[in-house]
């Protein structure tokens, strides 16, 4: 891509997701985020009411009387976008790729949590880690981050979700909000899953395409695997496979849905072509109910 569109691109993202962030997001994005987190913050008397479970025996011991600890919310967040760069997002059947879906959400989130004063990174992920860009406030680093979305050009192609979830665990010790955005086709990351979801609020945004749930009959067509190079031809008219096909897309969303659901972790799917505010906004609001 050349110089002067991937500058038209950001603008352009830049414009539409500092306008979503202001106008609609900003309030559900405090409900559903604030107040996850928090902070001790002093000791005090014990006063009639108080949970006994913030008791501090230590204190208490020591001055022979009952102590509480003070917890505070803690009014700082560090927000972290886990964005899968893998080949198979260069694929859009409807007005626009994957990766260019993923660049739109991941911009709006990012302005959303700079409006709330929070810290942004990112950790940008194929069958490899990319790239890392450590957590920070300001719109220049909102825009430096917009533009890698847009003019990064990722060295794997494969995919490797528990690679990506175990390097962040790694290098963001502070319970941070996550956001994984991925179409999610890997296996085998389920403890990874686990492990991040148990040390951050983390939330899952499913992006897929129309075709990947339904194939068009368009009789003997070759296809190529965006990850592996593999390419293969169909015969896209044959009943069976256009069942087969259905329904292997079924499967993963139910395998998928299944794992989610089981560490408690939030998710919604959005896909291309489709306005991504009204799922985002249903996410924000069942997670701020």
């Amino acid at each position: 891509m050349e110089e002067s569109d991937i500058i038209k691109q950001v603008r352009r993202i830049e414009i539409r997701a500092r306008g979503l962030s202001q106008q609609m997001f900003s309030g559900e994005y405090h409900s559903a985020f604030k107040g996850r987190g928090m902070a001790f913050s002093e000791v005090r008397e014990y006063q009639y009411g108080d949970d006994v479970r913030n008791i501090d025996w230590n204190v208490t011991a020591r001055l022979n009387h009952p102590y509480v600890k003070v917890f505070e919310e803690e009014r700082e967040l560090t927000v972290m976008l886990l964005i899968d760069v893998s080949g198979s997002h260069r694929f859009g059947t409807t007005k626009q790729y994957k990766s260019e879906l993923i660049a739109e959400i991941a911009a709006t989130l990012a302005f959303s949590a700079i409006h709330n004063n929070d810290k942004v990174g990112v950790v940008m992920f194929s069958d490899r880690i990319e790239k890392f860009i450590p957590p920070k406030k300001g719109s220049s680093h909102i825009l430096r981050i917009i533009r890698e979305l847009i003019g990064f050009q990722p060295t794997g192609t494969g995919t490797d979700i528990a690679e990506g979830l175990r390097y962040f665990t790694n290098v963001i010790k502070k319970r941070s909000t996550a956001f994984l955005i991925s179409d999610l086709y890997d296996s085998g990351y389920d403890n990874a899953l686990k492990i991040a979801a148990g040390k951050h609020d983390l939330v899952v945004l499913h992006v897929d395409d129309a075709r990947e749930r339904t194939l068009p009959k368009m009789g003997l067509v070759s296809f190529k695997d965006l990850e592996t190079g593999e390419i293969r031809w169909i015969d896209t008219s044959a009943a069976a496979v256009q069942k087969a096909y259905t329904a292997n897309y079924l499967q993963h969303k139910e395998e998928t849905e299944t794992l989610l659901t089981k560490y408690g972790i939030d998710y919604t799917t959005i896909s291309t072509g489709q306005d991504f505010v009204k799922p985002l906004m249903g996410l924000f609001k069942r997670r701020g109910a």
